[in-house]
């Protein structure tokens, strides 16, 4: 973990920058675009940094890398959501999604984890299903059920029980729940009620979220220097 602390030094800055900034929702613009996507980029920059060998060869990290491309991409047509490109933003992170659970990967299946995870998002769908009409009703659907599966690969990784874990995958598990906190907020604020102090709570998750599933990335790079070692 240390070693990985200071090549996130420029994601934490840029963090820092739009809290303190906080530039209103009201009147999007190309600055305000380049605010909200600047961690994306430095988080772009902290994979980068291991290599483009590394990247190549492992599969997982390059697909996180593209996730974290899409992602940008969600965040710029989210600055203009009110202009009509909500459903460009909710594209551009349900391919997010399944570049993550493919990151993932299926192995181990955990059933139970998976079950899990159909109940909440069942749960969060059948909660959403009276506020939402027209297409909206199955998109929401679909994204649910993406962003559910992501979740479900991510702690079905972990396997505290078997002793197999690692600050990896443990790091990809809280990212994917907090991705899932983030969404659940900008679904409740838009369709259902408006939740208070909705956009630090939404921006603040999803900031994590990201910076974990970065994290997640480095695994197979730990793995590989612990043999070298050994």
């Amino acid at each position: 973990v240390k070693s990985e602390g200071p090549k996130l030094v420029p994601f934490f800055k840029a963090t820092c920058v739009y809290f303190v900034l906080w530039l209103p929702t009201s009147s999007p613009s190309w600055f305000s675009a380049l605010i909200k996507c600047l961690p994306i980029f430095c988080l772009w920059v902290f994979l980068l940094a291991h290599g483009i060998n590394f990247l190549v060869s492992h599969r997982s990290a390059s697909r996180i890398l593209a996730g974290l491309i899409f992602s940008a991409l969600g965040d710029a047509f989210l600055i203009w959501q009110e202009q009509g490109y909500f459903v460009h933003g909710l594209l551009m992170f349900a391919i997010t999604h399944i570049l993550y659970s493919s990151a993932f990967g299926m192995k181990p299946l955990d059933l139970k984890a998976g079950l899990l995870m159909g109940v909440v998002s069942s749960s969060c769908y059948a909660f959403l299903y009276s506020y939402l009409s027209g297409p909206f009703t199955y998109l929401v659907a679909v994204y649910i059920a993406l962003i559910g599966f992501m979740g479900w690969r991510a702690v079905a990784g972990v396997q505290l029980c078997n002793d197999l874990w690692t600050w990896t995958k443990l790091s990809a598990c809280v990212g994917a729940m907090l991705f899932m906190v983030s969404d659940l907020t900008i679904a409740l604020n838009k369709f259902c009620f408006p939740v208070p102090y909705s956009r630090f709570i939404i921006m603040a998750t999803y900031y994590a979220a990201q910076m974990l599933i970065a994290l997640s990335a480095v695994e197979t790079r730990d793995e590989e220097d612990f043999r070298k070692r050994s």
